[in-house]
């Protein structure tokens, strides 16, 4: 059994640890190794919507009203009712937090958001999302496999001095998959910062087993569990929170309040995950006869006020540059509404960003509603969900793109995001540079490789330097070229992916998971 599912199975994940620190810099460092000094400090705060959030229903487009009408007028808002944002785009009118963030500049929309092909399930979309791979079922996180590059020997001996406090927090129960490595998850869970969790000192004892060395490994994490319990205790002893906007009820704005205190109290942890469940909302979105009312109402009041009260917060707290959020939901909704006043899985959705660093209003054209459409018919994409990942992580953390491209599968398009941007060191493409994407790779890997106009043989070769796969051997014109590689028939392992041309030889390792 592999460690990880080991670990999966068993179920640890550092439960509800709360606030009390040894020592804290004053100046927080990332969770990533190779980034600008300047993007030490930065924090980037997930907010996850599970279910299905209908974005035609959060932002409303009001240039297609009349249509809109058409095809859910059981569920329309009012006109007159809708908080107006742009001459083409409305919220809900529960949404007057967000609306305070839109006016003040502090919040983007990203409009149709999604992936190629859509898929309508709940599991396979969020794994997707999560993961930030589509091609197979992954069982690692995007942000789990930069972690896992920059720190291959995770979790063991962490915590120690360089690297003190959590990479990433969940906050809640459960451990977010986005943060998932290849051998453990880099998140800490904290429900309650201010009750501390002790899962007491783990004494397994190697008596030779064959499951001695998992015992091991879960002493170990018992042990970081507590470790990090005890700093993060510290932290929101140190940490304030200035906001009075805060609603006690409101569980998504006490999570908030919490990263506010959490990253005030000098905790070096770069990534937040919170996360509000709830909008899988087939039916009772809208009250029957009050369109203004229902579930729908109450979710995207609660996600709006409590955004809007966290950045207040962070305003208050001198904050505010160091922080950037970001929702996502695994899919949109239909266009038209169902009879049990509700709206059914669709595909692409709007995304929203909030921040003082958040670099556009609106980014994307209104989702086009016809008089009359296909049954089932959800929003298109416009924009690649990979590709904001990808951004987030050149933008705001300063990551290499050469570095990016290796954790995604297809070629990336990089969106003008952040304002507040970092100039990270690129490595030239020159024909002597190749990348390989995704690697770690499940059952395809693209090269990605320049040339002149020149013959070129791609080999791959197991470690003991048998020859496994002629990818091409042929004549190619000079510029940039994609080649894929099937490893659907390799085991797990370390291949070596060997290009001959007339200009030099490169070598690149691609790893099959």
């Amino acid at each position: 059994m592999e460690r990880r599912d080991f670990i999966k199975n068993f179920g640890i994940a550092a439960v509800g640890a709360p606030l009390m620190i040894k020592g804290i810099q004053a100046q927080a460092m990332s969770s990533f190794i190779n980034i600008p000094p300047e993007a030490e400090g930065r924090v980037l705060v997930l907010v996850r919507l599970n279910g299905g959030n209908d974005g035609l229903n959060s932002v409303i487009p009001i240039d297609q009203y009349a249509n809109l009408t058409l095809q859910r007028n059981n569920i329309i808002i009012p006109e007159n009712r809708i908080l107006s944002v742009t001459d083409e785009i409305g919220f809900h009118p529960s949404m007057s937090g967000m609306k305070n963030l839109f006016d003040n500049g502090n919040l983007g929309i990203l409009q149709n958001v999604g992936y190629p092909e859509q898929n309508r399930s709940h599991f396979r979309s969020m794994d997707i999302w999560s993961s930030g791979l589509i091609d197979a079922p992954a069982t690692s996180g995007w942000l789990g496999r930069k972690l896992q590059t920059d720190f291959p020997e995770f979790p063991d001996n962490f915590p120690n001095e360089d690297y003190p406090h959590p990479f990433a927090i969940s906050m809640g129960y459960q451990v977010s998959s986005t943060c998932q490595g290849t051998q453990s998850n880099f998140s800490h869970t904290v429900d309650d910062p201010n009750q501390v969790f002790n899962l007491g000192q783990g004494n397994f004892i190697d008596d030779g087993s064959c499951h001695a060395n998992h015992l091991e490994f879960i002493n170990n994490l018992i042990n970081q569990t507590n470790k990090y319990g005890e700093d993060i205790n510290t932290a929101a002893n140190a940490g304030n929170t200035m906001s009075n906007l805060y609603d006690d009820e409101n569980e998504l704005a006490m999570h908030l309040q919490n990263v506010a205190r959490l990253i005030s109290g000098g905790l070096e942890t770069s990534i937040y995950i919170v996360s509000l469940d709830g909008f899988d909302t087939h039916g009772n979105q809208a009250e029957q006869g009050d369109a203004t009312t229902g579930t729908h109402a109450d979710l995207m009041k609660t996600v709006s006020d409590a955004v809007n009260a966290f950045q207040d917060d962070l305003k208050l707290l001198g904050l505010e540059e160091r922080v950037l959020g970001m929702s996502f939901s695994e899919f949109g909704r239909q266009i038209a509404s169902n009879a049990s006043y509700g709206t059914d899985h669709g595909d692409a959705g709007p995304m929203f960003f909030f921040g003082s660093c958040v670099n556009f209003d609106v980014m994307g054209s209104n989702p086009t509603i016809e008089s009359t459409i296909q049954n089932q018919k959800g929003i298109d994409m416009e924009y690649d969900f990979r590709d904001v990942y990808a951004s987030i992580l050149k933008d705001w953390f300063g990551i290499p793109t050469t570095e990016i491209q290796p954790l995604f599968e297809h070629e990336i398009t990089y969106l003008d995001i952040i304002s507040c941007r970092l100039n990270a060191t690129e490595e030239i493409e020159t024909p002597e540079s190749a990348l390989l994407f995704p690697n770690p790779a499940y059952n395809n890997s693209t090269l990605q490789f320049h040339t002149e106009s020149e013959w070129v043989k791609i080999q791959l070769f197991d470690l003991s330097g048998a020859e496994l796969q002629v990818i091409t051997d042929k004549f190619l014109d000079a510029g940039k070229h994609n080649v894929s590689i099937d490893l659907s028939e390799l085991s797990f392992g370390i291949y070596l992916v060997v290009i001959q041309k007339e200009s030099g030889t490169i070598e690149k390792k691609l790893q099959k998971m």
